[in-house]
């Protein structure tokens, strides 16, 4: 069953998802990040190529060629096919289709109402159906 970790209050959810990334990478594990729409998707593209001069976190667009050697995945649609089922981290305000493919998934939710409100809905929903979850609290910086 799919382990479901909320991370709220988050401050900016592309430079966090990048963080929770580069963490994950290191501990050699494959992701797919699901952004909200073609806008978001190429700001995460470019924020995972430049948020750290130290890190080299290499990634592909699904409809890429790449895609499928790549460990990391980006999304804007959770209905594409993708190759892996590691890790899905959900930037989007929506429940995806095919998170229970997956053997972990991080819900990011930002300080916003809208977000909060939204992302409330999503635990709600996956608590009704036993998920087990954490539920972690960003501190603001």
């Amino acid at each position: 069953m799919t382990r479901i970790d909320f991370h709220s209050n988050v401050a900016d959810k592309i430079a966090y998802a990048c963080r929770l990334v580069r963490k994950a990478r290191a501990a050699g594990c494959r992701l797919v990040l699901l952004a909200c729409d073609q806008r978001q998707m190429a700001t995460l593209d470019e924020a995972l190529w430049t948020f750290s001069e130290l890190d080299f976190l290499p990634h592909a667009i699904a409809s890429s060629a790449d895609a499928a050697s790549t460990a990391v995945i980006l999304v804007d649609d959770d209905s594409v096919a993708v190759p892996h089922h590691e890790i899905l981290i959900n930037l989007s305000d929506r429940t995806p289709h095919h998170f229970a493919r997956f053997e972990r998934m991080f819900e990011i939710i930002s300080a916003d109402d809208g977000d909060k409100s939204a992302g409330r809905e999503r635990y709600r929903f996956y608590q009704q159906r036993g998920y087990p979850m954490t539920h972690f609290v960003a501190n603001q910086a």
